[in-house]
C-alpha cells in the first residue's frame, strides 16, 4: 500500500473507534412529583352560588341520511351507528340502497319489505348491522 492509503485508513479507523468509545451521557431521573395536598375545608359562612347555565339539549338525531335515499312510503328513521334505515313499523327490519334487510336469527334480504326474502350472511348486509346483530 501506498503511504497515503495506509495514513487514510489509519484516519478513518481512528476516527470511528472515537465514536465506540465515548458513552452517552448519563440520564437523569426527573423530580419527584410531590404529593397532593389536602383541599381546605369549607368555611361555615355561606357563600353565594354562581347562576347554573342551561344544558343544551342534545342535538336529535337526523331523520334522513346525507348520502342514502329513504325507503319508499315507508315510515323510517336514519340510524348512523348501523348506516341504514329503520323501518318504524316492522320490527328488526332495516334498507339502504334499494335494498330491505331483516334479521329474525339470521339475515334475509328483498326488495320489497313484503318479500319474497331470500337468506344471506353476514357479508350481505350493511356493515353496521353485522356489528350489531353479528352471527
Amino acid at each position: 500500500m501506498t503511504a497515503i492509503a495506509r495514513i487514510a485508513l489509519l484516519s478513518v479507523v481512528l476516527g470511528l473507534s472515537a465514536c465506540a468509545v465515548q458513552r452517552p451521557p448519563e440520564q437523569t431521573a426527573p423530580p419527584p412529583i410531590p404529593p397532593s395536598q389536602p383541599s381546605p375545608t369549607p368555611s361555615t359562612s355561606p357563600v353565594p352560588s354562581k347562576p347554573s347555565v342551561p344544558v343544551k339539549p342534545s342535538k336529535p338525531l337526523p331523520r334522513t341520511s346525507a348520502s342514502f335515499a329513504p325507503p319508499p312510503g315507508g315510515n323510517s328513521h336514519w340510524d348512523p351507528k348501523l348506516g341504514v334505515y329503520v323501518l318504524d313499523d316492522q320490527p328488526n327490519t332495516f334498507y339502504r340502497q334499494r335494498t330491505y334487510y331483516r334479521w329474525d336469527n339470521g339475515w334475509s334480504r328483498s326488495i320489497s319489505p313484503k318479500g319474497p326474502w331470500e337468506e344471506t350472511d353476514i357479508h350481505g348486509v350493511p356493515g353496521g348491522l353485522g356489528r350489531q346483530f353479528g352471527q
